[in-house]
């Protein structure tokens, strides 16, 4: 984990702001989704990627139709047989 050396304030409203370098080298623009974690004395915040749809892993993930789908689910549905209806 690197320091950026930055130090910001909370203000009243429980808001910081991320500086614009750190958002410029983590590719983050105004509206992107940020996911929070914490542990004991930490908090982390990372851009929120969506996983699959069926299994919510992040590997080799595509957008279909507004969904994500991993390779893996993908080839699992072409390749199952479904009865005729």
């Amino acid at each position: 984990m690197k320091s950026t050396g930055i130090v910001r304030k909370i203000d009243q409203l429980g808001r910081i702001v991320v500086p614009r370098e750190t958002r410029q080298k983590l590719y983050i623009e105004t509206g992107d989704p940020i996911e929070f974690y914490y542990d004991e004395n930490n908090i982390y915040l990372k851009k929120y990627t969506r996983g699959c749809l069926f299994c919510n892993s992040m590997e080799n993930v595509m957008n279909y139709k507004g969904q994500y789908i991993c390779e893996n689910c993908k080839k699992e549905i072409a390749d199952k047989k479904f009865p005729n209806e």
